[in-house]
C-alpha cells in the first residue's frame, strides 16, 4: 500500500468512525421515546446507568444495542482498511465521538460502554478479565463508575502480564497504548464521580430500584388523588352549610 492511499486509509479510520461515534443513542432513545434529553436529569450524563436509573430497562436496552452497533462497525471498518491497527484507531475515535459528540455540542457518554465493545471485539478473554473486575467492585460496593474506574485502572497491566505470559514479550504499542489512553480516560471522565464517592454522595446501584420516571409519575398520582380527594370533601362540607 502505498503512502497516499494509506494515509486515506488512516482518515477514513478517524472521520467515519468519529461521526459514528457521535450518534449517541442515549440522547437519541430520550428524545424521541420520552420526547426529552437524557442530559436533564440524573447525573447528567448521555450515558447508560443514567439511561438505566431514569428511564428503565426499555430505554438502556435500546441505548445498549445502538450504542454497541456503532462501535462494531467503526472496529470492522478499521479492520478492514488497516488491520488491527486499524481497529485501534477507528475504535478510539469511536469512544472520543460518543464522549464528545460533534451533533449534541460535544456533550456525551463517557465511554464505558464502548469502550468495552471494543475490547471484547479485539480481546475477549481480556474483556471478561474486566468485566470480573467490574462486577466484583460494583457486587462489593454497588457503584458503577467505581467499577468502571477499576476496571480501567487494572487493564494495562493485564495487557502486559497476559502478553509476557502468553508469548514471552511486551505487547504490542497499540494494545498497550490503547489501555493506558482508556485508564486515563476513564479516571478523567469519572472525576466527579470520584468527588461524590469521597463525599458519600454516589448513588449506588440497584436492579430493584424503579426508573426515576415511574416514580415521579407515582408521586404525581397521588398527589393528583389527594388533590381530587380535598375538593370532594369541600364540595361535601359546601353542601352541608
Amino acid at each position: 500500500m502505498n503512502s497516499f492511499l494509506y494515509s486515506l486509509c488512516v482518515i477514513a479510520c478517524i472521520v467515519f468512525p468519529y461521526l459514528l461515534g457521535s450518534l449517541n443513542f442515549s440522547i437519541i432513545v430520550s428524545k424521541y421515546m420520552y420526547h426529552d434529553d437524557i442530559r436533564n436529569y440524573g447525573s447528567g450524563n448521555a450515558g447508560l446507568t443514567n439511561m438505566y436509573r431514569i428511564y428503565g430497562k426499555k430505554g438502556a436496552a435500546y441505548t445498549l444495542a445502538g450504542d454497541v452497533l456503532k462501535q462494531v462497525i467503526s472496529v470492522v471498518i478499521g479492520l478492514l482498511l488497516l488491520g488491527e491497527n486499524g481497529a485501534y484507531i477507528a475504535g478510539t475515535f469511536c469512544i472520543i465521538g460518543h464522549i464528545l459528540p460533534v451533533y449534541y455540542r460535544f456533550r456525551g457518554g463517557k465511554g464505558v460502554l464502548t469502550t468495552a465493545t471494543m475490547v471484547l471485539i479485539l480481546d475477549p478473554l481480556m474483556f471478561l478479565l474486566l468485566f470480573a473486575v467490574f462486577a466484583l467492585v460494583v457486587l462489593i460496593f454497588r457503584y458503577i463508575s467505581l467499577g468502571s474506574i477499576m476496571a480501567g485502572f487494572v487493564y494495562p497491566a493485564l495487557v502486559y502480564y497476559k502478553s509476557i505470559v502468553n508469548y514471552g514479550k511486551p505487547p504490542s504499542p497499540p494494545s498497550l497504548i490503547f489501555a493506558v489512553f482508556i485508564c486515563l480516560l476513564l479516571f478523567v471522565m469519572h472525576r466527579k464521580n470520584i468527588e461524590r464517592i469521597l463525599n458519600n454522595q454516589e448513588s449506588r446501584f440497584s436492579f430493584k430500584k424503579k426508573p426515576q420516571t415511574e416514580d415521579n409519575s407515582e408521586e404525581k398520582d397521588k398527589t393528583e388523588h389527594k388533590e381530587s380527594q380535598s375538593k370532594k370533601e369541600n364540595n361535601k362540607r359546601q353542601r352541608k352549610k
